[in-house]
């Protein structure tokens, strides 16, 4: 027996916990998997996941790295940042309800600013890690 597969499960939480955030929401326009084109900035979008097994004697686990993407079109990052502390407090050693999987612990791993060298150059971008513990429910 293994674990149930955590990825999607964690993604689904992710997204649970942050478009349930009235204040998070106010900020942003969505939170996506999938940006529609006509979307307007900023927004979240919910990228890149790495799982890997943490398995324990007589128990089975996932470890899942989520990568969080911030896209804002202001001057500087402040903006995308501010944002980004919203995020990482919603996650960052906060509980998960993740269907199907007993939800052990969340981190945050990493933030990184980013600016679209694309003409006109005013797209930013905080790049957001979170590592999720999960195990087979008892």
């Amino acid at each position: 027996m293994t674990a149930p597969a955590a990825m999607l499960p964690v993604q689904q939480a992710i997204y649970a916990r942050l478009t349930g955030d009235s204040a998070l929401m106010d900020e942003v326009t969505g939170v996506f998997d999938y940006v529609p084109e006509d979307d307007v900035y900023p927004f979240i979008v919910i990228g890149e996941a790495t799982e890997i097994p943490d398995n324990r004697h007589g128990g089975f686990g996932r470890q899942t790295v989520a990568t969080l993407h911030v896209w804002t079109k202001y001057r500087g990052h402040s903006k995308g940042l501010a944002i980004a502390a919203r995020v990482t407090a919603l996650l960052d050693h906060q509980p998960l309800s993740i269907s199907g999987l007993a939800h052990v612990d969340t981190w945050f791993e990493f933030q990184q600013t980013l600016t679209d060298p694309e003409p006109p150059g005013d797209i930013r971008h905080v790049v957001l890690r979170y590592r999720v513990g999960t195990e087979q429910p008892s």
